[in-house]
C-alpha cells in the first residue's frame, strides 16, 4: 500500500489465542482506548491469509490486562482456534478523536521529513514503541534511521501536508543506520 494513501480500516486488536472453551478469543490491545470494546457491535477480522470476515461482538471484558472476546458467531474451542492471529479492525473513520498536539501512527507514516532547510530527509515508514521513548523509523537514500518524537526534535507536525519539520541533532542519521 502506498504510504500516502489513508487506510480504510484501523487495526485495535490481535487475537492471541482462545480462552475458555465457548469460544472466546483473548486479544492483545493495540489501542490506547480499551473501552470502545463495550461499545462494539460488529468488526472487521482480518486474517492472516489477507482474508477479512465481519463478525458480531456477543460480550467482552477485561481479563487480567487484556481483552476477552466473546464473538456471537464462534462457539467453541476449534472455531476460537481459526481466527488465532487475526487483526481485529474498525473503520478508520470511526476512531476516537485525539486531543491536539497527538497523531495516530498511521497519520504519521508516510510524513516526509524536512529540516529547518527545506532539505528532505526520508519519509517516515513505521513508529518504534519503547517505554517512553517513541521512534519514527525513517527511510532515505542512505538507509533506515530512527529519531525521536520529541518536541526538541520534531519542531512540527502537519498532518495535511504530510510533512514533518525536524532538527536533528548532528550525527543523528549516522548513528542509527
Amino acid at each position: 500500500m502506498d504510504p500516502t494513501t489513508q487506510p480504510s480500516h484501523i487495526a485495535i486488536a490481535r487475537i492471541l489465542r482462545p480462552r475458555g472453551n465457548r469460544g472466546e478469543v483473548l486479544v492483545e490491545l493495540h489501542t490506547d482506548f480499551p473501552a470502545r470494546f463495550s461499545h462494539l457491535n460488529r468488526v472487521l477480522v482480518e486474517f492472516p491469509d489477507g482474508r477479512r470476515e465481519c463478525l458480531d461482538i456477543e460480550r467482552c471484558w477485561e481479563h487480567q490486562g487484556r481483552q476477552v472476546l466473546k464473538f456471537a458467531s464462534i462457539n467453541s474451542i476449534s472455531d476460537a482456534e481459526k481466527l488465532v492471529g487475526a487483526w481485529i479492525e474498525v473503520e478508520a473513520d470511526g476512531v476516537v478523536t485525539l486531543p491536539e498536539g497527538t497523531y495516530w501512527d498511521h497519520d504519521l507514516v508516510g510524513c516526509l521529513l524536512r529540516n529547518r532547510s527545506g532539505e528532505r530527509l526520508g519519509v517516515v515508514t513505521d513508529i518504534l514503541r519503547i517505554a517512553g521513548n517513541d521512534q519514527l523509523i525513517v527511510s532515505s537514500e542512505n538507509g533506515e534511521f530512527m529519531v525521536p518524537v520529541a518536541a526538541a526534535i520534531c519542531l512540527e507536525i502537519s498532518i495535511a501536508c504530510k510533512e514533518i519539520l525536524v532538527e536533528l541533532p548532528e550525527g543523528l542519521m549516522d548513528l542509527n543506520q
